[in-house]
């Protein structure tokens, strides 16, 4: 198992739980509008959805490299953009089209993950 990829998925679900927290106590307070609430609770379910896949991703098929790149550079762009225009709009609107890419990679992933090779499971 890629210990790398097993690391990241670790660090990523970790970080979803936390910013997710943040998100429903500590940025309330900062930010009124409920619609970059929800973006915000949005980046951080798809972060954690995403980094269980990586995790399991990197027991069931370690070899498929393609798939775990594609999800780590799926959740930092889609996440982690989305984060930073919900902190931001105005600062970061340039990564406005960062977020369908990162998207992009995660369907990618998946695909990637249907296809690739996998460790069959006993019957």
């Amino acid at each position: 198992m890629p210990l790398p990829f097993w690391t990241l998925g670790c660090i990523y679900g970790a970080s979803s739980v936390t910013l997710g927290a943040f998100g429903a106590h500590g940025l309330k307070k900062k930010i009124a509008d409920p619609a970059r609430i929800a973006n915000w609770n949005t980046a951080a379910h798809y972060q954690l959805v995403h980094s269980g896949v990586l995790l399991l991703s990197s027991a069931v098929a370690p070899k498929n490299t393609l798939a775990a790149s594609l999800f780590v550079a799926g959740m930092t762009m889609f996440s982690g953009s989305i984060y930073l225009l919900v902190l931001d709009p105005q600062r970061f609107k340039a990564l406005g089209p960062v977020t369908p890419l990162g998207g992009l990679c995660l369907i990618g992933g998946w695909v990637a993950l249907a296809f690739g090779k996998r460790i069959p499971f006993p019957r």
